[in-house]
């Protein structure tokens, strides 16, 4: 048998099966490795600095068993007037972030990180996107969190799923909604020497 460098491999740094599907419909073959990944960050940083950082330690900790391989993370959060709301902690906090939402435009921030140790390799950037919510009633907001969709979301919604019926509009990427900025992460690949196209 031939001996030689193992070419070296894409990793998708999450378990989130939104970004397995985006990360999939691109035609690349990778392996999935969730990060276990500490996602506190001291102070409050910028959204955007945020889910840079987030994106980055997410990626670096799996890249760090996986060295010559290429390690994609990413991390989102929704912002409304300067608080980021992450995943809810239960149904209670989901209702609670739906009726700040509802009637009002928030945003969405998904910063996405490429890393290959071995080379040395690390690019990272984040994308955001403005979202419009209809105004929902209490009956509406109940109903929903029953579904049990919003309970590992940020901001207890999903735009691809039911909560697309409370979206008025968006400002921007939608991909960046779902999770995986689609654009954004194809550039960082490509500079990592990942062929998309």
């Amino acid at each position: 048998m031939a001996s030689g460098r193992r070419m070296a491999g894409l990793i998708l740094a999450s378990a989130s099966p939104r970004r397995i599907e985006l990360l999939g419909s691109l035609g690349l073959i990778f392996d999935v490795i969730p990060s276990s990944a500490d996602e506190y960050l001291d102070g409050r940083p910028e959204p955007g600095l945020l889910v840079e950082a987030l994106a980055r330690r997410k990626a670096r900790a799996v890249a760090g068993g996986r060295p010559e391989d290429v390690v994609l993370g990413a991390d989102t959060v929704v912002v409304l007037d300067g608080e980021v709301l992450g995943k809810p902690a239960g149904p209670e906090e989901a209702k609670c972030m739906l009726r700040k939402l509802q009637g009002r435009e928030h945003e969405v921030f998904t910063g996405v990180c490429v890393v290959c140790s071995a080379r040395g390799f690390e690019s990272y950037a984040h994308e955001r996107t403005r979202v419009r919510f209809l105004p929902m009633s209490e009956d509406e907001i109940a109903g929903y969190v029953a579904t049990e969709e919003p309970l590992d979301k940020a901001g207890a919604y999903a735009i691809q799923g039911l909560g697309s019926l409370y979206v008025e509009g968006i400002t921007g990427d939608y991909f960046n909604v779902v999770g995986l900025p689609l654009r954004l992460a194809a550039r960082l690949l490509k500079e990592a020497g990942i062929r998309v196209i």
